[in-house]
């Protein structure tokens, strides 16, 4: 098979505590060198804490792999300076259509409107993805990336955990406040704890096929039910960099999987979907099963689970990777409070609150596009067929079509860090939900408003001057921002209004913004009472 990529390979050195033999406390250790652990490395150093990644390998992920990042996950990785490259390599789109037998019966848009910074969505290479991401850590003073070592057992107290580790020099150990498993889903930490990984098997299978070609299709995401070129099953089309193409062929549940990769079968089927005359090369083959599962507990004493780790959902919707990231996300700054002493340890609880919350609903939300890609009975089959048929002319019918929610964020609406509204709002906004982004100017220059949040805690005040207010939280930073339309000498311009009307902002609106760019309260007018009490019920603080 030809290859378009190069893969590196990153170079094994001894750590100063294999040349002493003496074990050295780190405040965090990240097992696993993928998209998640990478992530998370790159948010906690960029929170001021050290971090030490294991990896068994010494290389990137081969093949593919994950190849949509949504928007969310990209404005996180854009708050953490990788973004960028990800975007200018990557393919967006925002467009996605939905095919049944021989025509298009459905088509919609990520993001129909504009004024965001960050694409709907871009395809991207895993390699690429995390390449960036190890040259970022490598840059980075507070991370120290370990190759070649492999975690062979861990013993936890309250206090640390201490990991027995191998590499091509022998044995040594090490020791952590905290672990962040990043192992993926035949995760060896989460047997090492004892962990319970439960859920739903499937026994669809898929084929994925990275083709390199020249061709004409657009850089939308095409979906066929029963197309001609592979009747009575689906198939998926995306475009990637370097003219690779992902190319899903269901397969059904009594294929072999070592013999549908084989090239002698592969070539035929892209061949009837594309024709023969079409010339291509197969860069990557694999072949998955359908899994939608979850740990029972994301935290055991001082390891946190993350990613496929801690979940594994079906591809369609790209809600693995992207899940992942806003695990870390929800995390990272929790941890720091804990480790400087500005929150009790029982603060990292919500952690499991929270993302076990997200973790459901995206298995709700796989389960039912699995359910409905893949019929498990000739009824449903008859239902779903019935819907794609009807969805060429009828309006309601498109909303029962699904060939994968594609991957959004879960708010954490019933979250115990909220602070419930004390008045009427519109639903834009809650508390629990993620930051929308809008353009701006700050001190004349253009920006975007999510630039402005996320280092602590943040009061942004819908005001051309700032409320008098004296916020005293311990150990909690807390920064006040204005944001005012054009002509006001509020610390933000808000350009086209579109962040007044994306929070439904009013003169004196007010929003406690978390750390991980989450609303936690918001308020008609600022009252500086009401937002200490927020602030400290959202670091789990004693309220008087």
């Amino acid at each position: 098979m030809q290859s378009t990529y190069t893969y590196p390979r990153f170079t094994y050195r001894q750590s100063d505590e294999q040349r002493d033999g003496e074990p050295q406390l780190h405040p965090v250790v990240i097992i696993g060198a993928g998209p998640i652990g990478l992530t998370a490395a790159l948010e906690c150093a960029a929170r001021g804490l050290p971090v030490v990644v294991l990896d068994d390998n010494d290389t990137v992920s081969i093949g593919s792999r994950a190849v949509c990042y949504a928007q969310r996950p990209l404005e996180i990785w854009d708050r953490l300076g990788v973004a960028r490259r990800m975007v200018d390599k990557g393919v967006s789109w925002q467009v996605g259509k939905v095919f049944f037998e021989d025509r298009q019966v459905y088509r919609f848009d990520l993001q129909p409107e504009a004024g965001h910074k960050m694409p709907a969505m871009i395809n991207l290479q895993q390699y690429y993805l995390e390449q960036y991401m190890v040259e970022a850590c490598q840059a980075h003073p507070l991370i120290e990336l370990r190759w070649k070592h492999k975690v062979l057992n861990l013993k936890q107290d309250d206090h640390c955990a201490t990991l027995s580790l191998e590499t091509p020099d022998g044995f040594y150990h090490t020791q952590a406040q905290w672990i962040i498993a990043c192992d993926g889903a035949n995760s060896d930490t989460r047997r090492m704890v004892g962990a319970a990984f439960s859920g739903q098997f499937f026994q669809d299978r898929f084929l994925i096929a990275d083709v390199i070609m020249k061709a004409g299709f657009p850089a939308e995401r095409w979906f066929w039910f029963d197309p001609p070129f592979h009747r009575g099953q689906s198939v998926l089309l995306h475009k990637q960099c370097d003219n690779v193409w992902r190319i899903d062929f269901q397969l059904g549940w009594d294929a072999d999987p070592q013999e549908e990769k084989k090239p002698e079968k592969v070539i035929p089927r892209i061949q009837a979907m594309l024709g023969k005359d079409v010339e291509f090369e197969l860069e990557w083959v694999s072949v998955y099963q359908f899994a939608c599962r979850r740990i029972d507990n994301m935290r055991y004493q001082r390891v946190l689970f993350a990613g496929d780790a801690a979940h594994q959902v079906s591809p369609f919707g790209a809600r693995g990777a992207n899940t992942g990231v806003q695990d870390i996300d929800n995390l990272a700054w929790k941890l720091k409070l804990v480790i400087d002493g500005h929150a009790p340890v029982s603060f990292i609880d919500s952690y499991h609150e929270e993302r076990a919350w997200a973790a459901d609903d995206n298995l709700r939300q796989s389960t039912r596009s699995t359910d409905f890609i893949t019929p498990k009975s000739p009824v449903s089959k008859l239902l779903r067929d019935a819907v794609l048929s009807l969805a060429e002319t009828e309006a309601f019918a498109r909303t029962l079509v699904n060939s994968g929610r594609l991957s959004t964020p879960t708010p954490y609406r019933d979250s115990s860090l909220n602070t419930p509204d004390s008045a009427f709002f519109s639903a834009h906004m809650a508390p629990g939900t993620p930051c929308a982004d809008a353009p701006i100017l700050r001190d004349g220059r253009p920006g975007w408003l999510l630039e402005e949040l996320g280092e602590g805690f943040t009061i942004l005040v819908f005001a051309a001057e700032a409320p008098d207010l004296v916020i005293d939280v311990p150990g909690v930073e807390v920064r006040i921002k204005t944001i005012a339309a054009p002509g006001s000498g509020a610390d933000l311009i808000d350009l086209e209004g579109l962040a007044a009307r994306r929070y439904a902002a009013r003169a004196g609106s007010t929003y406690l913004i978390r750390p991980d760019q989450h609303v936690a309260a918001r308020w008609h007018q600022a009252d500086a009472a009401a937002i200490m009490a927020a602030v400290a019920r959202c670091v789990c603080h004693c309220v008087a």
